[in-house]
């Protein structure tokens, strides 16, 4: 027997649990490096307008056949797909998506966690360069150490997802998201106090013409692209199944550019906070784990009450890395429900030793199994899980929601602007049928290419 589906008990909630699926790691240690690098100002000016042009259209196509399925990927396209075709055979990719990204996901989460602890404990107070250097090596390089962390983010992410959509998901994600606001804003205001902290502020967002020139205009444009394209998680379904919750009182286009709009709020500020930082105690702004895990640290240190500001910065962390795994995590028991019929707490059971152990090879790919490179010298299992999702199945999903719900042979343009413009707010304007049909498919099979080329060095 089908259960009746849960929904969202406010608007805030649909926005700020879909906002916190996209706001990520990425947001802190990718966008401010690759900002600082391709040209400040010009750069995050690209990145917004590829927002809008790429990723906000598909965001809105993933929202509408969530919402007019009531499904996860695992059963929407069972439920709109015209008679006797076969879309609904991307499920299996979709489902996979987001259990790869749980798969290194959860172990990077656990070294924030345990980061946090650390910062706590008082490990960091004091310590030298070479000294944090060791915490985090021997964070990586011990089996049980990672193996445990990423446990604990598990049942953390399952315990609430357990609570329920409305009880767990829903109220656990709000108070999450707006500590994390109120968090980064007390440490921009801190970081842009900070003496030279102009000097990092110029570097980050005064418009670099040089810069662009030096990386050539086609790279720039591709790493905007590229990140723009990656941060908000489209094209595995991870955010339709926030729309089969949604109930249909607002236009998804407007809700679909607020998330946007405070995912890009959140990368802009972490380099609000990374720069000037850098910049004030001498240290170069690396990109990565590097960045959060080594020299972070290192700046804390030299600040006045800088493990207080270290806990406040690593709760900012956990709570980012947290609302994406609640939100993936979500997702996966939604398939679990919906393909058996089972209950929450059968699906909870299940995934969580599932995720454990399906989460272990990443763990033990920096220790144990560091010998097995699988993209060439230097590469781990985290590399080559994260190049399945990012490089593969998002943008491959991402077209195939965009043929879905713009050809005869899928759901249809009507059916689809029909979804999207039900309820007040922004509309999907009849004049995009072009640029959505034709023009959108080509840029994201080109993301695809490219993504291909950079990989293997061939760009």
């Amino acid at each position: 027997m089908n259960q009746e589906r849960e929904k969202f008990s406010s608007r805030l909630g649909f926005i700020l649990i879909s906002a916190g699926c996209a706001i990520g790691l990425g947001n802190v240690w990718r966008f401010p490096y690759i900002t600082g690098l391709y040209g400040g100002g010009i750069f995050v000016l690209i990145y917004f307008i590829f927002l809008l042009i790429l990723g906000l259209p598909i965001m809105t196509m993933e929202f509408s056949v969530g919402r007019a399925s009531k499904k996860s990927v695992a059963k929407s396209f069972d439920v709109l797909e015209p008679e006797g075709t076969k879309w609904h055979v991307f499920k299996w990719f979709g489902m996979a998506g987001n259990y790869l990204l749980m798969m290194f996901y959860t172990t990077i989460s656990g070294w924030m966690l345990a980061y946090l602890y650390h910062m706590i404990k008082g490990d960091f107070v004091g310590a030298k360069p070479k000294d944090i250097e060791g915490i985090f090596g021997g964070l990586t390089s011990s089996a049980g150490a990672s193996i445990f962390w990423m446990i604990v983010i598990c049942v953390i992410g399952f315990a609430i997802c357990a609570l329920g959509l409305q009880k767990g998901v829903e109220k656990v994600t709000k108070i999450m998201m707006s500590c994390l606001f109120l968090i980064l804003i007390a440490l921009v205001i801190r970081s842009v106090t900070l003496p030279n902290a102009k000097e990092g502020l110029s570097f980050y967002l005064l418009p670099k013409l040089s810069s662009i020139k030096e990386n050539g205009i086609w790279s720039t444009i591709y790493a905007a692209m590229g990140q723009a394209f990656f941060t908000l998680s489209i094209g595995m379904g991870s955010m339709a199944i926030f729309g089969s919750y949604v109930s249909r009182d607002r236009s998804l286009l407007g809700e679909g550019l607020n998330i946007t709009i405070l995912d890009t709020f959140v990368a802009v500020m972490s380099g609000l906070i990374i720069f000037p930082a850098c910049f004030s105690f001498g240290v170069n702004p690396s990109s990565g784990p590097s960045l959060v895990f080594i020299t972070l640290p290192n700046i804390f240190n030299s600040m006045k009450f800088g493990q207080l500001w270290g806990i406040a910065f690593y709760v900012f962390m956990v709570f980012a890395a947290l609302s994406t795994v609640v939100a993936v995590f979500e997702n996966i028991l939604s398939f679990a429900m919906d393909l058996t019929g089972c209950t929450r707490k059968k699906a909870v059971a299940i995934n969580l030793v599932a995720v454990i152990l399906l989460s272990i090879p990443c763990a033990l790919g920096f220790n144990v199994w560091s010998g097995f490179q699988p993209l060439g010298a230097g590469s781990v299992i985290l590399d080559l899980e994260d190049f399945i999702v990012s490089n593969n199945i998002l943008p491959i999903g991402s077209l195939v929601y965009i043929l879905f719900c713009t050809t005869r042979y899928g759901w249809g343009w009507k059916n689809f602007i029909k979804e999207a413009n039900e309820g007040k707010g922004l509309k999907f304007s009849e004049k995009l049928r072009l640029y959505v049909t034709f023009i959108l498919p080509f840029i994201v099979f080109l993301v695809f290419i490219l993504g291909y080329l950079d990989k293997f060095g061939l760009l």
